[in-house]
């Protein structure tokens, strides 16, 4: 009797087990695009940046700190923000997640939505005073805030839909 299914102690898929982050992380970044959305200011607030601190925060240890290189290089093209913004932002958020991992031994739920929101928050601020450097701060940051808590209210919510993904990406075959 030969069953289809996997056999006990098979690994999950590879491909799978690499894939399915960074899939999501870019097809996060390109889904404002797709959207029939014009609007004067930040509306969405960033789907790439929040499922890339999403799954730094819930796989620490699944990705090298340079990761947001690559990423936020994807996330630049497809935003239409200065090349190297969301490059030197992720990466400065990805050691930031790195050093909170080994200085908070026993994060909780709180503790990472805490540390998601004030990312979110530096990140877009960062983001927005870069892409508008002549303009007026105040005003910059004005216009970014529905964004940030938006975004920062947003976070569970990706948390919960990063754990089902990770749960996909850990399944066996």
């Amino acid at each position: 009797m030969n069953r289809a299914g996997p056999r006990l102690g098979e690994p999950a898929s590879l491909w799978r087990m690499r894939a399915v982050p960074v899939a999501t992380v870019i097809a996060a970044s390109a889904l404002p695009l797709m959207l029939p959305l014009i609007a004067n200011s930040p509306v969405l607030p960033p789907l790439g940046l929040l499922f890339f601190l999403c799954w730094q925060l819930l796989r620490t240890e699944m990705w090298p700190v340079w990761i947001g290189l690559p990423l936020g290089l994807v996330d630049d093209l497809f935003s239409g923000a200065p090349i190297g913004t969301a490059v030197c932002l992720w990466t400065l958020a990805s050691i930031a997640i790195h050093y909170f991992a080994q200085r908070i031994y026993w994060r909780g739920f709180f503790h990472d939505w805490g540390i998601a929101a004030l990312l979110l928050a530096v990140v877009q601020a960062a983001a927005a005073l870069i892409a508008h450097p002549d303009a007026p701060t105040g005003r910059v940051l004005g216009l970014v805030a529905p964004q940030v808590v938006i975004s920062a209210l947003l976070v569970p919510f990706f948390l919960r839909l990063t754990g089902r993904f990770d749960n996909f990406r850990l399944k066996r075959r």
